[in-house]
C-alpha cells in the first residue's frame, strides 16, 4: 500500500516573509538561511548606476546550486538570456523572479520540488 505523504504548501507573503500554510489554515514562518557575508542582500529598487551587487546576488544563488546558466533558466522557466542579463547587471530581477530567487536562496529543494512539478 503505498504512503501517503502531506505535501508542503508555502505561500510568499507582501513583506518578503515565507511561511508554510498548516492543514488547518494557519501559518507558521519559515526561517531564512543567514546570508553569507560575501553575498550582499538584494535591495528592492537597484538605482541607475548600481554597483552590481543584484547582480552578485543572483550569481551567487545560481552558483550555491551547482547549475550552469542554461540548467538554471531551465530549472525556473525563463530564457537563458534572462539569467545572464541578472548576472552581468544589465537587468535585475523583479516582482516574482525577485520572489523565485528568494525562496531558492531560503529553500532551494523546496522550489526546485515545486518547479518540476509544472
Amino acid at each position: 500500500m503505498d504512503k501517503i505523504v502531506p505535501q508542503l504548501r508555502l505561500r510568499l507573503k507582501a513583506n518578503g516573509r515565507i511561511v508554510e500554510v498548516l492543514p488547518d489554515g494557519g501559518e507558521r514562518h519559515i526561517e531564512p538561511r543567514k546570508p553569507s557575508a560575501r553575498v550582499p542582500a538584494m535591495r528592492e529598487a537597484a538605482p541607475a548606476g548600481d554597483d552590481g551587487s543584484d547582480a552578485a546576488y543572483a550569481r551567487n544563488i545560481r552558483a550555491r546550486t551547482k547549475l550552469t546558466q542554461a540548467e538554471f533558466a531551465a530549472r525556473i522557466g525563463v530564457p537563458i538570456e534572462t539569467v545572464r542579463n541578472w548576472e552581468q547587471g544589465k537587468r535585475s530581477p523583479r516582482g516574482p523572479a525577485r520572489a523565485l530567487l528568494k525562496l531558492i536562496d531560503s529553500a532551494p529543494d523546496v522550489a526546485f520540488g515545486v518547479l518540476s512539478k509544472r
